[in-house]
């Protein structure tokens, strides 16, 4: 695990394919409420990388809502990486670093149409909560908060 800048071409990659998997999950590519993330919002980018090949395999970022919150974004595991433990890895190293931060409250919206992402967060200690900031009209949106 590695911290990156957001506009780093392997973490552009990884992005690049998220939003090409769930533009197909959604069947369009309007599935996103509010502003995409940018360099200027991201307080913390991490890259995970393979062990043995050196390439990036996830990726995970923060951006700071509040006093004390933040929020997880652009959370990605490439498909053949799924499995290994290393979702479970990048949001460990996302929660040590927002307790570095003095965010003790961690916030994320994920979509409908992302089972596997619902049943990881839940596993995971997040609970459901009521939409939030850009997605409180959303259709699309499921939104988890979790406190360190």
């Amino acid at each position: 695990m590695r911290t990156a800048d957001w506009d780093e071409p392997e973490g552009v990659v990884l992005r690049l394919a998220q939003r090409a998997e769930l533009d197909a999950r959604y069947g369009r590519d309007d599935h996103e409420p509010g502003p995409k993330p940018t360099a200027a919002d991201i307080d913390v980018y991490l890259i995970a990388v393979d062990d043995e090949s050196g390439d990036a395999i996830a990726c995970g970022a923060l951006r700071r809502l509040e006093d004390g919150v933040a929020e997880i974004k652009r959370m990605y595991v490439r498909p053949e990486n799924r499995g290994s433990g290393v979702a479970t890895a990048v949001l460990r190293a996302l929660e040590n670093e927002a307790v570095s931060h003095g965010w003790r409250t961690l916030r994320l919206e994920t979509g409908t149409e992302q089972p596997d992402a619902i049943r990881f967060y839940t596993r995971e200690g997040y609970h459901e909560i009521d939409l939030f900031g850009y997605y409180v009209d959303s259709d699309l949106s499921v939104c988890f908060e979790r406190s360190l």
